[in-house]
């Protein structure tokens, strides 16, 4: 019996097509769409911790941790077929896990305003920069842009939105922006991905 969490990439190949590419680019787009949709773990801030009645919300933040584990544990145990896997993936833990695993870390063990950083940082600059390695080998537009993002949203988490001082907040942004974010998303090249080396999430 085979099973699956996925519609034989019906949606992907539709989002492909909708972009003016292929499956291919449908199943990137959908793996950047995701990382976006990571920001909402913020969310956690807003709402009071008896929002969901049946438990307090950081018990239901870990319950759905939970259930990314059991879903890779499954991915491995019986086969459970998902969608976005890479080949590279197949027989090691899968990226989503460690992204998960990283967002709620960050809401659970930081203050919003480090969390902000972390959060938006992981969800909307590392699909960008994904994407900007694919099109231009340029480092101003590769390295230089991600840094000054990772920068500029630990700035607004710390001054903006924590209420730091200016100056400090400033300096501790420049410390926690990647010198090169290439080091953390690097892309995959065709050999090290068919030998299984290296990572990425992006």
């Amino acid at each position: 019996m085979e099973l699956r969490l996925h519609r034989h990439g019906q949606f992907r190949r539709w989002l492909g097509h909708a972009l003016g590419g292929d499956e291919e680019l449908g199943d990137r787009a959908w793996r950047r769409i995701l990382h976006l949709f990571g920001a909402l773990v913020l969310v956690y801030y807003a709402v009071p911790n008896n929002f969901f009645v049946v438990a307090p919300k950081a018990d239901i933040l870990l319950a759905a941790l939970g259930v990314m584990f059991v879903l890779e544990a499954l991915r491995h145990a019986v086969g459970l077929e998902l969608p976005t896997i890479r080949p590279y993936e197949t027989h090691r833990i899968a990226s989503f896990v460690f992204f998960a695993l990283a967002l709620v870390l960050a809401v659970l063990l930081f203050p919003l305003p480090i969390a902000a950083a972390v959060v938006l940082g992981t969800a909307i600059v590392d699909p960008v920069a994904g994407e900007l390695r694919r099109q231009s080998n340029s480092p101003v537009l590769t390295v230089g842009l991600p840094v000054a993002a990772y920068g500029l949203l630990a700035f607004v988490g710390l001054a903006a939105i924590g209420g730091w001082p200016a100056g400090p907040s400033a300096l501790l942004a420049v410390v926690a922006a990647p010198r090169d974010p290439r080091a953390i998303h690097r892309s995959r090249s065709p050999s090290s991905a068919r030998s299984g080396r290296g990572w990425a999430t992006t």
